[in-house]
Formats: structure tokens, sequence, C-alpha cells
């Protein structure tokens, strides 16, 4: 489990491709700091498990539906992407609750600089919409996020001077994809109540 604030932003050093998986190694300095083989450390939102480990740099294997699901699949060297480690049971829970389990793929479709914040539009696969509320909450690329305004295929969220200068957020640019998880309370209530309906 996660809560979406993103401890350091570290640089992708080589993503091998093997047939439908791959294998992902990246730089960091914090994430690595106490972190022990089978670990779980989220890159760009998604869930890893750490398979190798060295002082600088930790390594992670990506299977199909991972690479299916997300962007880590057009990661190139030098790629930067955030991080974060799971979140500790006596830690604090500053974001929201975030499984690392990526939902889709998005899109950012508009930036708009605000005095000392970034209005972001992003696109969403029609089949994510339904679960996305104004003033909810949503991961973007791992960064826990507020939802400020909804369309039929697309959501705002705005970026404080934190966010734009911590993460990998403040880099986007129009057309740049981004890893999304959205609430998982949200697709809990949309199960029991589809089960509820057909017990009726």
């Amino acid at each position: 489990m996660f809560t979406g604030i993103v401890e350091e932003v570290g640089d992708v050093a080589a993503l091998e491709r093997h047939g439908a998986d791959a294998r992902l190694t990246v730089r960091a300095g914090v994430v690595v700091d106490g972190t022990r083989l089978g670990d779980s450390i989220a890159v760009d939102g998604v869930c890893l498990t750490v398979t190798d480990l060295t002082a600088g740099t930790f390594t992670v294997d990506v299977m199909p539906e991972t690479l299916e699901r997300s962007a880590l699949g057009r990661l190139v060297a030098g790629s930067a992407v955030n991080l974060e480690r799971a979140v500790r049971a006596d830690g604090r829970l500053d974001g929201h609750l975030v499984q690392g389990h990526v939902d889709g793929v998005g899109e950012l479709v508009s930036r708009t600089p605000g005095a000392r914040w970034d209005d972001l539009v992003v696109r969403l696969p029609s089949t994510l919409a339904r679960y996305v509320a104004e003033k909810g909450s949503i991961a973007v690329s791992g960064v826990s996020l507020t939802v400020t305004r909804v369309g039929d295929d697309t959501f705002g969220v705005s970026l404080i001077p934190t966010t734009l200068e911590a993460t990998t957020l403040g880099r986007l640019r129009v057309g740049d994809p981004v890893n999304l998880e959205v609430d998982v309370i949200a697709k809990y209530v949309e199960r029991l109540l589809g089960a509820r309906g057909a017990d009726a």
C-alpha cells in the first residue's frame, strides 16, 4: 500500500525487454535506503518488487500485464520516474490509499499556468471515467491528487509548487502519457452494488 506522496524522482538506468516482459533498473538515493530484496517500490505509480539492489540502484521485473496497463514500457534510459516506498503500518497516511495497481494510461491534453500553480487536464480511458468524481482522489503517475473538475472523458487537477518541483508532473508536456489509478473504494462500491442488483 502507498500514499501517493512521492519521495524522490529517480531516473531509469536501463529497461531490458525480454519478449513480453521486461527488467527495469532505476537510479535512486532515498528509496534504496533501508530497502531489502522483496520490498515494494512504486515506480510512476506501479507497485513493483525489488529483485536486485545496489547502493544507488534497484531492479524490478515488469510482467506483461503491467506493460499492457501502464506506460512503463515507454520508458528509456534517462527517463525520470516518481518513486515511493510502501507505507509502513505505523506511518502517516498523508495522501490517499494507493495500491500501486494502475488501471490505465491517460494523456495530458492541456496545461494552464497559474500564479503559483498549474492546472492540468488529462484524458482518461472511457472505462475509468465513471470512477472519477469532483473533489475525489486519483493517482497520476503515482502522485496523489484531488480532482478539480470532470468531463465526459477528462478530469482536471491543480498542482501546487511542491508537486511541480518534487515530481515528474512539473515536466509533463501536452501529449505525454500518465499512469492512472482511480480510487479503489469507488471500484468496490460498484462491484458490491452490481452484486446486490444481481441478487435482487
